[in-house]
């Protein structure tokens, strides 16, 4: 062994202590503000079940909102926030699958490709409240078109929420489908299958777990959203519940933020009440698009 490549090792062990303390330093450090993130969460769920489980009773699904909080229930509210969410979903899983699937499988690589796939990419970004702004223009008032109004109803919440989400969902999915190998593609076509026949037998099947997990995340931001639904002038109190798409409702969200703001202490009380149930139907949500992702991914 040549008298240079010791001295080389000699100066290795040297620094490897160094090294060594610098990455157990890091680690500590993500370790603090993993659990600073983890504490913060555990009291706020704490609080809010402290608070919330009380009230969590029959009367409370059964009943309307109520200038009493020892009669104020989620009925109205809850419905709403169904109809809302099962309006949604369609809309924003078949536009935005179907443009993420123009967008990597059949446009061609231009200059209005890359603006279209920016802007995509901007509209992520932008604050919910300028979507209620857009939603209220065009849907709810029709844009100054009064035959294209469709009013305060739950057509016209869902088709702002959709706007809201649609860049999540698209730039989830063009991820799930650009992560399918091409040599794939390249096989189904080759043995006969057309462009349309392998993306629907071998492409989609196999980018399903990614663009369920983008979409779950997207359909679940919009649940929890009150800003859009306060602009375009969702009622907080509502005696009724929504027959079709083209009727007024309530939503959770909107529902909490009025108890919230209320200034009776037990309003707060019942506002926790509310945010649990928003929160079973989040974990509801999520741990079904866990449950679709890896049964496709054993398939797969």
């Amino acid at each position: 062994m040549s008298e240079a490549h010791l001295v080389d090792q000699k100066l290795v062990q040297r620094k490897l202590p160094k090294r060594l303390i610098k990455n157990k330093l890091i680690k500590g450090v993500f370790l603090v503000c993993t659990l600073i993130g983890l504490v913060v969460l555990a009291i706020l769920l704490f609080d809010i079940f402290r608070k919330g489980i009380p009230y969590l009773n029959a009367d409370f699904f059964t009943h309307f909102s109520s200038t009493t909080p020892s009669s104020a229930g989620i009925k109205g509210a809850l419905v709403g926030t169904l109809w809302l969410m099962m309006t949604i979903a369609p809309i924003a899983i078949i536009l935005g699958v179907g443009t993420a699937i123009y967008m990597v499988e059949y446009a061609t690589e231009n200059w209005f490709t890359k603006f279209i796939r920016v802007n995509i990419s901007n509209l992520a970004g932008v604050p919910s409240v300028v979507f209620g702004l857009l939603g209220l223009t065009i849907f709810v008032r029709g844009a100054g078109i009064e035959n294209l109004s469709l009013g305060k109803t739950v057509i016209s919440a869902a088709l702002t929420m959709s706007l809201m989400i649609l860049p999540i969902i698209i730039v989830a999915s063009q991820e799930a489908l650009k992560a399918v190998p091409s040599s794939i593609r390249e096989a189904s076509l080759g043995l006969g299958a057309t462009k349309w026949q392998t993306i629907k037998n071998i492409v989609l099947p196999a980018s399903i777990p990614g663009i369920l997990t983008g979409t779950i995340l997207a359909l679940s931001r919009a649940l929890g959203e009150t800003a859009p639904l306060v602009v375009i002038g969702i009622p907080a109190i509502l005696m009724k519940t929504p027959n079709s798409i083209f009727e007024s409702f309530q939503a959770l969200p909107m529902q909490i933020y009025n108890w919230a703001k209320l200034p009776q202490a037990d309003f707060q009380l019942v506002s926790s009440a509310a945010i649990i149930v928003l929160l079973i139907i989040l974990i509801l949500m999520n741990s079904i698009a866990i449950f679709i992702r890896n049964k496709y991914q054993r398939k797969l």
